[in-house]
């Protein structure tokens, strides 16, 4: 069905496995495919929440660099590239549903951005990340400036964009860029129990709204962050899932959410 991905559905967990031999480059046209195949899980009422992960050795190389070659002299182009990949990163972190990154080899360059997109992350003991793009005269175009900077701070973003440093599982666990690092042969197996545990005995009502302020955090300032954080909240009152979510606790008993 598609042709740069595998989809596995279990128990309300769809499981995305990149699968572009033999580095899982992020072509123009597996970006492509990627963003519809999240439009289409965001809006699919099986998926309550995704992991993505590689095939193969790599969670993905980075970007197809063949393809800047054509980019040369075009600014145009290459701003129609930088575009692709960031609008991608976008459509993971904007998703309503929880994204966890199960990172089972290399995420360097693009790879390491579509990481940074997700919402969890966890490591195999295996895997390496960077963001080596300086080293090739270019820079991380894929939301990496900014995204690397959220999740570590300025200064340490500094420090690994300009050495292109490359880290270990470890390395990466230290400094929270990643969440927790297994055993390659747990790393599915311990993705399903993370993401089970973030939708289970929950309504996707709040989850949804949840992840909306969350993002938001990083977009804007305080002030807009609490007034949307307020937002939903209000929004939350006019669905059914909240009336029983309220009425279980009085009453304690486990709620029966219907996701609405």
């Amino acid at each position: 069905m598609y042709a740069f991905a595998k989809v596995k559905k279990d128990a309300g967990v769809t499981t995305v496995e990149i699968n572009h031999a033999p580095a899982n480059t992020l072509s123009s046209a597996c970006i492509h495919e990627l963003r519809a195949l999240f439009r289409e899980l965001d809006q699919d009422e099986e998926t309550k929440a995704i992991i993505l992960t590689g095939a193969g050795r790599f969670f993905v190389a980075g970007a197809d660099i063949k393809e800047f070659v054509s980019a040369f002299g075009d600014p145009e182009k290459a701003l129609a590239l930088a575009a692709a990949g960031q609008a991608l990163c976008n459509e993971v972190e904007n998703m309503q549903k929880p994204v966890i990154a199960a990172i089972n080899g290399p995420a360097l360059g693009g790879g390491l951005e579509l990481a940074l997109g997700c919402h969890y992350r966890i490591a195999a003991q295996n895997a390496i990340v960077g963001l080596p793009e300086l080293k090739l005269g270019l820079i991380p175009a894929f939301g990496g400036t900014q995204r690397l900077s959220k999740a570590v701070g300025t200064a340490l973003a500094t420090q690994l964009i300009l050495s292109s440093k490359q880290l270990t599982a470890e390395e990466a666990a230290s400094l929270n860029l990643v969440q927790a690092v297994v055993p390659l042969e747990e790393l599915l197996p311990t993705a399903t129990i993370v993401a089970q545990s973030l939708i289970e005995g929950k309504s996707m009502t709040s989850v949804t709204r949840a992840l909306a302020c969350i993002t938001h955090s990083g977009q804007g300032s305080l002030a807009e962050g609490l007034e949307k954080e307020r937002e939903k909240f209000a929004e939350l009152f006019a669905t059914a899932d909240a009336k029983e979510g309220i009425q279980a606790f009085i009453e304690k008993r486990q709620p029966q959410f219907t996701h609405s």
